[in-house]
């Protein structure tokens, strides 16, 4: 089974700066694709930034700028820095991966348990 829990959540001002952490554990034998989504009240879950194993990335039209994905392979982990935060940004932040089990080519989708950003003066 793999694990991926996330850490660096909290409560910051506007104009304020976070930095999220997803470590990956358990039976993993390489990870493809890492990402971070959020959900707020009411609305869907959407895609923020995620980041492939070779370092390319991809950001959400509202972070662009703003936001910056990056990862650790050595020790299965991704971060996400988040500068000027803005209230719209409060939500609760999923990272989400894709892993190879085994040496065989299947990849299983995971994802983590949600930390909170609230973003509010």
């Amino acid at each position: 089974q793999v694990q991926l829990v996330e850490s660096g959540g909290g409560l910051v001002q506007p104009g304020g700066s976070l930095r999220l952490s997803c470590a990956a554990s358990g039976s993993i034998f390489s990870i493809n694709r890492m990402g971070w989504h959020r959900q707020a009240p009411g609305k869907e879950r959407e895609l923020v930034a995620a980041i492939g194993s070779g370092g390319s990335s991809n950001y959400a039209d509202s972070v662009k700028g703003r936001f910056t994905i990056s990862r650790d392979n050595a020790k299965n982990t991704v971060y996400l820095q988040m500068n000027s935060l803005k209230p719209e940004d409060t939500a609760v932040y999923y990272c989400n991966a894709d892993v190879r089990r085994t040496t065989s080519y299947v990849y299983y989708n995971y994802w983590g348990q949600g930390t909170q950003v609230t973003v509010s003066s």
